[in-house]
């Protein structure tokens, strides 16, 4: 390394001059190497992963050694806190071998609740277990939303996570929209407040050494989706505005850029019927630089959603880019437009040497990567990554998943859960005979005696899930989409069960199910936005109070739905139940 000026590692000069010292000495290839923020894989016990043929990645030392990148969205469940973090100093510690020793910057999904996506949210359990974003909606508490965000980051960074792919502050104003959960529902207000708090709570007053750098999804706001379907599937591409509510959905970007955010995803869906192009907005020069960089003056960091360049494979199974609106080109032209749009990194993306070959052949200045490259370097300066790269490994072992995190996360839960109907059978007294569904009988053990019919018991307990169309593939069937009416049979089963024994039926509430039918034969029904079994029957019993208001409108029907405007809140006629509903004991 003689030939590296390595004044960029004082941490007594200012940013801007360190940003520039490196810089100026960075090859074409390096400077590539920033653009791609692709996923990753940790080893086991610790140790670098080699090549997942699952998801079709190279090994870790091919990403940084090889192909000089250094931004990674970690895949996949977690092992322990002490596996995690010395899997990311070894990753460290290789970056650091590098020419110009770039250190790597991580980022994660949302992984504190209880989705399992791999192509959204991710359950690990190291970290304490909190409710789904609409449960914090359902609260309606901006402190707490800020002491989650603060914890969050605690766990985050000892682990050495530095980015968060979130917080999702798109509005839920499509009822069958299939990513509802990791949002704050459906008002506008109550999403730009709670999703500053998160933005503050995760990177603190200003961002520096001590923060996870937030990154707001999905600009200029996801929810608007063609019958809700959703982008990441061909057949979910459009997005429409038919009640002209466009500048609606920009209302909690704002406050998020009050609030500081450093780092901005553009979705996949493409505007149809607006001013702008009818391109994926990923693509969208006039909504990245127009509206983003010029209207709103954002000069943070711009990553793509995952996958709009080249095809792919997963489990065995095709996934193709999405490339709304530009099918057409190639994964080049693509790449040549997305840096022509304003956008900063290719998200879910891993071919540097295509965008080499794009500046090489003079399709792309060498001064465009010039631009976002410095926006880059400097977060990776301001996060501390420079001066302080490694994470403390016992520290994390005492820090992720403590007791006083997860006593919080649960209390959460409790007070999340929503009470919609209830005849008197709520709160159930201690020592009932119990029949249960949905429930572990050894968890309602500890409640009272479970008994193996409703015809036994003196209070029955069925939880569900929200209703969703099985689709063709196991990734649709990761995004709830289609009809929210229960099925017939399930409907039946409920009647059943309820006309033999006081039933409270609890739904989990991924999207707003259409409860009529279920609210009739139960004699309670409480929603959910992620609870466990004793947070659930510690409200049902009464040792906790159900606070939790409803994060948007139950619809009374699919017609109503089919008949509303996706861009449009509280649009369905006729709420079973409104937004804000919730009874107490």
């Amino acid at each position: 390394m003689n030939d590296v000026d390595t004044r960029y590692r004082d941490a007594s000069l200012p940013i801007e001059d360190r940003v520039e010292i490196l810089l100026g000495q960075m090859t074409l290839e390096e400077k590539a190497g920033l653009f791609f923020h692709t996923m990753i894989t940790v080893g086991e016990d610790g140790e670098l992963a080699g090549p997942d043929p699952v998801f079709g990645l190279p090994s870790n030392e091919d990403y940084v050694d090889g192909r000089l990148m250094n931004h990674f969205n970690v895949l996949g469940g977690l092992p322990s806190a002490e596996a995690a973090a010395k899997w990311h100093n070894r990753l460290q510690e290789l970056a650091a071998s590098t020419r110009l020793g770039i250190p790597v910057t991580l980022s994660t999904d949302p992984r504190h609740s209880f989705s399992d996506n791999p192509l959204a949210a991710l359950n690990t359990h190291a970290f304490s277990e909190w409710p789904e974003m609409l449960g914090f909606a359902a609260l309606r508490d901006e402190a707490l939303v800020e002491r989650f965000g603060d914890i969050a980051r605690r766990e985050y960074t000892a682990i050495g996570l530095r980015v968060a792919l979130h917080p999702q502050i798109d509005l839920a104003t499509e009822p069958r929209w299939a990513r509802q959960l990791p949002t704050f529902g459906e008002d506008a207000g109550l999403v730009s407040r709670l999703g500053a708090a998160y933005i503050r709570g995760f990177q603190g007053a200003e961002l520096g050494p001590e923060s996870v750098a937030a990154m707001a999804k999905h600009f200029p706001g996801g929810g608007p989706q063609l019958d809700g379907e959703d982008p990441h599937f061909a057949y979910g591409r459009e997005q429409v505005y038919p009640g002209g509510r466009f500048e609606l959905h920009l209302e909690p970007f704002a406050a998020a850029f009050a609030a500081g955010v450093s780092q901005i995803m553009p979705y996949y869906g493409m505007p149809v019927g607006t001013e702008h192009e009818e391109v994926g907005f990923g693509f969208n020069k006039s909504v990245i630089t127009g509206l983003l960089r010029e209207r709103f003056g954002f000069d943070g960091v711009v990553c793509t959603d995952w996958g709009l360049v080249s095809d792919g494979e997963i489990m065995g199974q095709p996934f193709p880019a999405r490339a709304w609106g530009v099918e057409h080109l190639t994964p080049r032209e693509r790449m040549v437009k997305i840096l022509d749009a304003g956008a900063d990194q290719f998200g879910g993306e891993a071919i540097p040497e295509l965008l080499v070959d794009i500046v090489r052949s003079g399709e792309v200045g060498e001064d465009r990567l010039d631009v976002s490259a410095r926006r880059l370097l400097r977060e990776k300066f301001v996060l501390g990554l420079f001066d302080r790269p490694l994470v403390d490994v016992e520290a994390a072992k005492a820090l992720v998943g403590s007791a006083e995190f997860r006593a919080e996360g649960e209390a959460a839960q409790r007070a999340s859960v929503t009470l919609l109907s209830n005849d008197g059978t709520l709160p159930l007294k201690a020592g009932l005979k119990l029949y249960v569904e949905g429930v572990d009988p050894e968890v309602a053990a500890e409640y009272g005696q479970v008994v193996a019919t409703p015809e036994e018991a003196d209070a029955a307990v069925i939880r569900l899930q929200a209703p969703y169309e099985e689709r063709g593939t196991m990734f649709e069937n990761f995004f709830h989409a289609g009809s929210l009416d229960f099925p017939a049979e399930v409907v039946e089963h409920v009647a059943a069960v309820a006309a033999a024994v006081p039933t409270v039926v609890d739904v989990f509430l991924d999207r707003p199910a259409i409860l009529g039918p279920v609210v009739e034969a139960a004699a309670a029904v409480t929603g959910n936005y992620g609870t466990n079994p004793r947070a659930l029957l510690d409200v049902l019993t009464g040792a906790a109070e159900p606070k939790g208001r409803l994060p948007f409108d139950i619809p009374s029907s699919m017609k109503a739905v089919e008949a509303s405007r996706p861009d449009v809140p509280f649009d369905t006629a006729d709420p079973l139940f409104p937004f804000g509903h919730g009874l107490s004991y």
